[in-house]
């Protein structure tokens, strides 16, 4: 595979799945504590938004009330259902996002029990927290490496509250995922380089994701083809669609989606007839077309955003080649006081 490292990837993902048994021992210690009466997800930017399909399945399968919040907006609007019995999860890459560490500073301040998910244990959001999760990731495997995390956070947290007994074979899917995912991008490979030969100079692509997927698709959408190509683009869920985006559907218009496998599925099944008959640059993208040797296929609906995330990655390797645009370029983002 062009511009890949195997090795790396697997130890980097394999590194995610290993956290199983200090996640389980968190939250034996936090309900040690007292428990926690409600769960935060806060980040900030693409950290932020990849916690969007753990929330999304804990609405859809657990009664605990979970608010997911950028850091920013939880700081400023004096959240009502925070409190110091909640337990707050974080997460940030680098470990420095400001927003971030000075959310942690605050809900530390207020008692609540504190958790985060990192690349790097010696910056300052894995000091602030009560619990912190390392595993060295990049812009290139951090989507497969937090999903993966979170997963077996919030998985545990629902068969401690008695709301999914198949913990340890889900747990046992996450571990052989890795794997599967490799196998993802071989069989993506030619695809992700013709879509990128073709697409090198459109300047504008419209993205539609459901449910657990959809966090992915909005990620991809503002984090790798605004922030790190600065290509413009429209992110919709297939829910909302219908209400407005259907308008900019014509002859020449790119439309990327994402099928993925849980309830939501016949959402985007919609949007796939709609657009197929409008526009002549549409690109499918389905989860169910890929094997996950070794995975429970109960389980395929939550890993369809890991899926898309890691197919994505092939796509953005050859992207960023032919259009002579590194991935890692920025004009503003960690260049200028803003």
């Amino acid at each position: 595979m062009f511009n890949f490292d195997v090795e790396r990837f697997l130890k980097i993902q394999n590194g995610a799945a290993s956290q199983k048994d200090a996640i389980d021992k968190a939250l034996d210690e936090i309900e040690g504590k007292g428990g926690f009466k409600n769960l935060f997800l806060i980040g900030s930017g693409g950290a932020g938004i990849l916690m969007m399909p753990a929330e999304y399945i804990m609405k859809t399968h657990s009664t605990l009330p979970v608010y997911r919040e950028a850091a920013a907006d939880f700081l400023a609007m004096n959240h009502k259902h925070f409190g110091p019995d909640s337990l707050v999860v974080m997460a940030s890459l680098s470990g420095t996002t400001s927003e971030t560490i000075e959310a942690a500073k605050f809900v530390k301040e207020k008692g609540a029990a504190t958790i985060s998910f990192v690349g790097h244990g010696d910056k300052p959001l894995a000091q602030a927290t009560d619990y912190t999760f390392v595993n060295f990731a990049e812009d290139d495997t951090s989507c497969e490496s937090f999903f993966m995390q979170f997963y077996l956070l919030i998985a545990r947290i629902m068969n401690k509250r008695g709301e999914f007994p198949q913990y340890e074979a889900f747990a046992n899917s996450i571990a052989k995922l890795p794997e599967g995912l490799l196998k993802v991008k071989e069989q993506v490979e030619d695809r992700a380089k013709a879509w990128a030969d073709k697409h090198k100079d459109t300047p504008y692509h419209l993205l539609v994701g459901s449910g657990t997927s959809w966090g992915e698709t909005f990620y991809y959408a503002m984090c790798i083809l605004e922030e790190m190509q600065w290509i413009k683009t429209k992110a919709v869920s297939a829910n909302d669609f219908f209400h407005g985006t259907l308008e900019l559907v014509e002859k020449g218009v790119s439309v990327i989606l994402f099928k993925g496998e849980d309830e939501t599925r016949p959402m985007m099944e919609r949007v796939e007839r709609f657009a197929v008959q409008y526009t002549d640059e549409l690109t499918v993208f389905d989860s169910k077309e890929f094997e996950l040797p070794g995975v429970d296929a109960e389980f395929r609906g939550w890993f369809s955003p890991i899926v898309f995330a890691t197919l994505l990655e092939r796509v953005s390797a050859h992207l960023e080649h032919v259009r002579n645009h590194p991935l890692t370029t920025r004009r503003y983002y960690r260049r200028i006081q803003y």
